[in-house]
């Protein structure tokens, strides 16, 4: 069955193409929620490089959230403010925090995957466009993650282990912002 195009001179978004884009405004809402929190326990723990790590991780994702936000009003949609509810505030490990970002990133990746489809699948090619940016964000994204999780087994966890892996997790972050 062919989609009713519901494009005017108001609105340029399909209804499927603004569901999708909110629902990734929220998965991106609950990314700033979910790093703030798991900040939070890393300073609350000690590990002040990895907590300033995912404080601007919080950022970018309430960034990332804000660009989505912005885009589908300006086409003519209702972006909707998500609800954020039921994030997690204690971790068993610094090592299960990075596990849990990683598994994370991944499903923000395979969401950004299927926005993407989905716009070129209706030729909506104005949307494809806006969401390369995210596409290529989400494999810096993923990659960032697999190295914090490389510390882990390069480095070990045992006596001085967790506060190198802190103090890389710092010079991870330096590398990011720089670009390096």
């Amino acid at each position: 069955m062919k989609q009713k195009e519901i494009v005017t001179l108001q609105r340029s978004l399909l209804p499927d193409t603004e569901a999708l884009l909110n629902k990734q405004v929220e998965m991106e809402g609950k990314s700033s929620a979910y790093y703030l929190s798991m900040a939070s326990w890393c300073h609350m723990m000690g590990y002040a490089n990895a907590a300033k790590y995912l404080y601007t991780h919080a950022d970018e994702e309430r960034m990332h959230m804000m660009k989505i936000f912005q885009y589908v009003n300006e086409a003519g949609g209702h972006a909707i403010q998500p609800e954020i509810t039921g994030i997690r505030h204690n971790f068993n490990s610094l090592r299960e925090v990075f596990e849990l970002i990683l598994e994370h990133e991944i499903k923000v990746t395979k969401s950004i995957n299927n926005i993407v489809d989905h716009a070129f699948s209706v030729k909506d090619f104005a949307t494809f466009s806006f969401m390369q940016w995210y596409v290529t964000e989400q494999r810096e994204e993923e990659t960032m993650s697999r190295r914090a999780l490389e510390l882990f087994e390069i480095i070990g966890e045992e006596g001085v282990g967790l506060w190198t892996i802190d103090q890389e997790l710092g010079k991870l972050h330096a590398a990011a912002d720089t670009g390096a």
